[in-house]
C-alpha cells in the first residue's frame, strides 16, 4: 500500500505541478471503503507533508481505511461532511477517486453516486485511484454512474477494464506503478496490447532472396461502380502494406491511379473482399467466389451484410472487420449492446463465426478462438472518416498475404492504420486518402 501512495502520490504531484504549483494547492479525496480509500489516504498524507492542503471525504466514515485515516490526520489533512463537502469540491485544484476498487460490480449508486456526480459538476480534474468507480475491472463495462477520470494510476498491473470502451473511455491517462506482485510465467493474459517492439518484430521484411511472389500477393475483391472510392483506398494501402503484388477483381478502374496493380483473378495467398462491394445479386457472387477458395479471406464492410448468420465454413481462416452496428446484425443483438459490453461481443463474435474478428472502436479489440483477446490502443480520432475502413481491410490483406497469421495480421494492421493517423493529424483535417499517402512513413518509422 505505501508504495501504491508513493505512486499515486507522485503522479497527483506532477498534475498540480503542471496546473501551477504543488505546495498551497488544494486536493480533495473521495474516500470509500477498503484499500482503494486506504491508497487515497496515504497518498494526501503524502502530499499533505508537502504543503497540499488535503481534505477527505467520507463516503461510508465507518469502514473508512483506518490506519490511511490516521496518516492523513497525523499530517494535517482534515475530513469534511456535510455543507463542507460542495465548498471544498468547488476550491479544489485536483480530485482523487478513491471510491471504489477493481472488486466494485455495476454502476455507483446512493451516496457514492452522488460524491462522483458532485466531483464531475466542480470541474476540476479528476485522479482515479486503480480505476475509475463504477468500470467493471474485467470487461470494461459501465452499469450505471461511474467516475469519469482525467488520469488513472493502476497499481501492479493494467486491468482489462482501463483499455476496453466504454471503461477505456472514462480511465483518461492511464500511468502504471510497480508496487512488486510476481505474476507466475503459466497464467495467460485476459488481453493483450501490442507496443512498437511487438509490431515492429511482427512486420514482414524481404529477404535477399525475395522476388514479388514470395513476398506475397494479396487479390482484392472490392469495390463497385457505385462505390468506387472502396477500391481505390483498398488497393491503394495493399500496395503498401508489404506485399509484392495486388491483383484487383472488380468493375473499377485502379489501374488509372496504380499502374502496379494486375486486373483479374490469379494466385493469391489471401483475398479482401466487401469493401464498397454492394448488396445486389453480384455482390452476393462475388462474395461467395472468395469465400470458396481456399486461401485467407478478409471479409469487410458490404461483405459482412451478405454473411450467412452461422459458423463460416471454410478450410481457410477468415478475418472479419465489424464495426459495432455490423456487429450487431452478425449477433442478432442491439448496437447498444455490443457498446456496452465489446469484450464479451468480440469473444462472442470469434467463437459463432469460427473467425479471426477485429471489432472496430476508439480501442479496437481483435479475438480469435482460443486466444487472448488483443487491443488496439494506437489510434486516433481521425481515423472516424470515410473511407478510413477500406484503408485498413487493404493493410490487414497485405499483411495476411505476406505470411502473418490472421491474428497478427489484425492486430499489426490496426496498429498500423492507428499509426497513420497519428501522423496524418499533424498535418490537420484528415481525409482517408491521406491515411494511403501517410502508411509508407508510418511503417518507416516504426521499422526504425
Amino acid at each position: 500500500m505505501q508504495r501504491a501512495a508513493f505512486g499515486l502520490a507522485t503522479v497527483a504531484a506532477g498534475m498540480l505541478r503542471e496546473a501551477g504549483s504543488v505546495y498551497g494547492s488544494r486536493v480533495v479525496l473521495l474516500v470509500g471503503v477498503g484499500d482503494n480509500g486506504g491508497d487515497a489516504l496515504f497518498a494526501g498524507a503524502l502530499l499533505a507533508g508537502r504543503g497540499v492542503t488535503v481534505h477527505a471525504v467520507l463516503v461510508d466514515p465507518a469502514r473508512a481505511h483506518v490506519g490511511g485515516l490516521s496518516a492523513l490526520r497525523d499530517a494535517g489533512g482534515r475530513v469534511v461532511a456535510g455543507s463542507s463537502v460542495e465548498s471544498v469540491l468547488d476550491r479544489a485544484d485536483l480530485i482523487v477517486d478513491g471510491l471504489l476498487g477493481i472488486g466494485g460490480r455495476g454502476g455507483l449508486r446512493g451516496a457514492f453516486a452522488e460524491a462522483a456526480a458532485a466531483a464531475r459538476n466542480s470541474g476540476a480534474p479528476i485522479l482515479a485511484v486503480d480505476l475509475p468507480s463504477g468500470i467493471d475491472a474485467d470487461t470494461g463495462e459501465v452499469a450505471g454512474a461511474a467516475v469519469r477520470a482525467d488520469v488513472t494510476v493502476t497499481f501492479g498491473t493494467h486491468k482489462p477494464g482501463l483499455f476496453v470502451d466504454p471503461g477505456a473511455g472514462h480511465a483518461g491517462i492511464v500511468e502504471l506503478v510497480d508496487i512488486g506482485l510476481e505474476f507466475p510465467a503459466s497464467v495467460e493474459p485476459v488481453i493483450e496490447n501490442l507496443g512498437e517492439e511487438d509490431v515492429r518484430e511482427l512486420l514482414p521484411a524481404p529477404s535477399h532472396s525475395s522476388h514479388k511472389y514470395s513476398r506475397g500477393v494479396v487479390g482484392l475483391a472490392v469495390g463497385s461502380e457505385r462505390y468506387p472510392g472502396a477500391a481505390l483506398l483498398a488497393t491503394g494501402a495493399a500496395l503498401r502494406s508489404g506485399v509484392g503484388a495486388v491483383r484487383y477483381s472488380g468493375p473499377v478502374d485502379v489501374v488509372g491511379s496504380y499502374p502496379e496493380v494486375i486486373m483479374g483473378g490469379g494466385h493469391v495467398q489471401a483475398w479482401v473482399v466487401g469493401s464498397g462491394l454492394g448488396q445486389d445479386d453480384e455482390s452476393v457472387r462475388r462474395l461467395l467466389n472468395v469465400l470458396s477458395t481456399d486461401v485467407p479471406v478478409v471479409v469487410d464492410a458490404d461483405g459482412l451484410r451478405l454473411l450467412p448468420r452461422k459458423a463460416l465454413e471454410r478450410s481457410a481462416p477468415t478475418i472479419l472487420t465489424p464495426h459495432a452496428g455490423e456487429a450487431a446484425a452478425l449477433l442478432d443483438v442491439p448496437a447498444e449492446q455490443i457498446e456496452g459490453q465489446r469484450l464479451e461481443s468480440v469473444r462472442r463474435l470469434a467463437d459463432s463465426y469460427d473467425a479471426t474478428v477485429l471489432l472496430k472502436g476508439a480501442n479496437t479489440l481483435i479475438a480469435s478462438p482460443n486466444s487472448p483477446i488483443r487491443v488496439n490502443t494506437h489510434a486516433s480520432p481521425v481515423l472516424a472518416t470515410a473511407g478510413s475502413g477500406d484503408v485498413l481491410a487493404g493493410i490487414i490483406g497485405g499483411l495476411l498475404a505476406g505470411g502473418l497469421s490472421p491474428l497478427d495480421a489484425a492486430s499489426v494492421g490496426a496498429y498500423l492504420h492507428g499509426a497513420t493517423g497519428l501522423l496524418a493529424a499533424r498535418s490537420g483535417p484528415v481525409a482517408a486518402g491521406d491515411l494511403v499517402a501517410t502508411l509508407p512513413l508510418a511503417w518507416h518509422n516504426i521499422r526504425g
